[in-house]
């Protein structure tokens, strides 16, 4: 039987398809060690129950947020409740575990006669907050008292526009403590623009919006945002020195990206939102209900993370808790060899090349790390916190000084938690990177008791590229989970501050390499290809082995 060639190639190709990526994608995530550092401490507070956990990087200090806070006696008696808090990190040359609150009073004494300390102890309970309320927000907690409130929660981690402002995108929540429907608990309000400021005299919170995004719309900045360079296609209009900010929003069915110049951050009709199918961007406002998969920035299912640049991996990277209540922390980072439309492979991007994000796929979601849950059940609220460990926290879009051309070590940051990691020592800049989540000690909507839990993961040397990327387009979702750990699914055993998990690879192992790259070496090919020549001799070994088999079919 004769096969004409241009059927013979179909038959061939799919089968050379599947035979290539039916392993698992190759990705530069290898984890070598966690550490489980143990609870965040608040050293100058009696007694605290707290959730949530963002920071930002501002006038030299590490300062963090927090939702709904609540300040007890040694003996568990409410001392104040309050929207959100906030503290700074105090003892980074001993503990990078310490915080110190604002907003810290002296409320009584205790049997031995020491303080007894809780945060805004004035503000009616679940009313007040680090981050202010508008009067007639702070009117509505005050009459229920409680029992139905706003609250704002800084659900992700502030953004820097230099050394010493920054902005966050909070979402305004109306909360029923004893709702007659239990879908009623939580009903979002929309999303608040807060401006963060500091100076000598310490941080300080202002809001200059009350609602950028009604909830009748994507809650977008709500799962945090970035500053870079004015994107391609309106730089050509615009000053130099001028920045766009990319935001991402969640809704059920996954991410989706917004843009907008940063002079116009305040005015709604300044955004434009990206459209996955055209792969640019538009003022019509999607859906928060779109469940069209191909609509969807990134497809999937998302409750808190972290977006940011990473200099170890050279990329952006998405570090998050998916819906699976498993209290596991889930990885993908920025493909640059996946470009999607009007985009070319690059061999290396910056913090601030942020329009990177929508034109190179991201990797499929796979496994960081399995955080202990506590006794009250599975953790929540996980986040990374990029600028420990790291000296190029700062994109240096974050700098006006830019055009006197300094040297690139003078726009950097200091080392931040040299008594966990030393610099030296470190491997790099990024090569650790903090984590965090809420652990449940006991569960319960009004007895419920809350933490904020610690580790650092180590990255261990990126793997050399074995094999082409598989990883899944923007607008596509992944099948499966691969881990970027070979022991993700067990809990440390050892005490804290003890390194729990060696080493472990995602990708194709490297034992079958060795012969092949003695004879491309033999045959004069450089070390730097001999991988591709690997990648060529086994595609057209499988081709001559599948022609072989056809032509004695056939």
């Amino acid at each position: 039987m004769h096969i004409p060639g241009r059927l013979m190639i179909t038959l061939i190709c799919p089968l050379i398809d599947v035979i290539l990526v039916s392993g698992e994608s190759w990705t530069p995530i290898v984890v070598k060690n966690v550490t489980l550092l143990g609870p965040q401490i608040s050293t100058d507070l009696t007694n605290v129950s707290r959730d949530g956990g963002h920071s930002v990087l501002l006038n030299n200090q590490i300062l963090w947020l927090y939702d709904d806070t609540e300040c007890m006696s040694v003996e568990g008696k409410q001392l104040s409740f309050v929207s959100n808090t906030a503290a700074c990190a105090s003892d980074l040359a001993v503990n990078i575990s310490n915080v110190m609150d604002f907003g810290v009073e002296v409320v009584g004494k205790d049997e031995a006669g020491h303080d007894v300390t809780a945060i805004l102890s004035h503000q009616a309970i679940g009313g007040g907050g680090w981050i202010p309320f508008g009067d007639d927000e702070s009117d509505f907690n005050d009459k229920d008292k409680g029992k139905k409130r706003i609250a704002i929660w800084p659900g992700t981690a502030p953004t820097p526009v230099n050394r010493t402002h920054a902005f966050l995108y909070a979402p305004v929540v109306h909360v029923n403590s004893d709702p007659e429907d239990p879908a009623g608990r939580y009903m979002p309000r929309g999303m608040t623009l807060v401006w963060i400021s500091t100076s000598d005299d310490g941080p300080q919170a202002y809001r200059t919006s009350r609602l950028l995004f009604p909830d009748e719309q994507v809650p977008y900045g709500g799962y945090g945002a970035v500053v870079g360079s004015p994107s391609h296609d309106t730089a050509r209009f615009r000053s130099k020195d001028d920045r766009d900010v990319y935001l991402l929003g969640v809704t059920d069915a996954g991410l989706q990206m917004a843009r907008v110049d940063l002079k116009h951050i305040e005015i709604p009709s300044a955004y434009s939102y990206f459209n996955p199918i055209q792969a640019d961007f538009t003022h019509e406002h999607p859906s928060p209900n779109n469940a069209n998969k191909d609509e969807i920035y990134m497809p999937g299912t998302f409750t808190s993370g972290t977006l940011f640049f990473s200099p170890y991996l050279k990329t952006f990277v998405l570090v998050y808790f998916n819906r699976m209540v498993d209290s596991t922390f889930y990885i993908r980072f920025l493909d640059l060899n996946q470009p999607l439309k009007d985009a070319r492979p690059r061999g290396s991007i910056g913090a601030r090349d942020v329009e990177a994000l929508v034109r190179y796929s991201w990797s499929e979601e796979q496994v960081l790390y399995r955080s202990p849950p506590g006794k009250g059940g599975f953790n929540y609220a996980g986040a990374a916190h990029p600028e420990y460990f790291n000296r190029q926290y700062y994109p240096r879009t974050t700098h006006f000084a830019l055009r006197n051309k300094l040297p690139w070590a003078a726009h950097g940051n200091e080392w931040y938690g040299a008594s966990e990691v030393s610099e030296p020592t470190s491997g790099g800049d990024g090569k650790h990177l903090l984590l965090s989540w809420t652990s449940q000690l006991r569960g319960g909507f009004d007895k419920g008791i809350y933490e904020i839990q610690l580790a650092r993961i180590e990255f261990d040397d990126i793997p050399a590229r074995l094999m082409p990327s598989t990883s899944t387009s923007t607008s596509s979702s992944s099948s499966s989970t691969p881990t970027a750990t070979t022991t993700g699914g067990s809990m440390p055993t050892t005490p804290p501050k003890q390194s729990s998990l060696g080493p472990a690879v995602l990708g194709r192992p490297k034992d079958s390499v060795p012969l092949l790259m003695t004879t491309a070496s033999f045959l004069g090919v450089d070390a730097a290809r001999q991988s591709e020549f690997w990648l060529v001799t086994c595609h057209m070994a499988v081709l001559i082995g599948i022609v072989a088999a056809m032509a004695a079919l056939f």
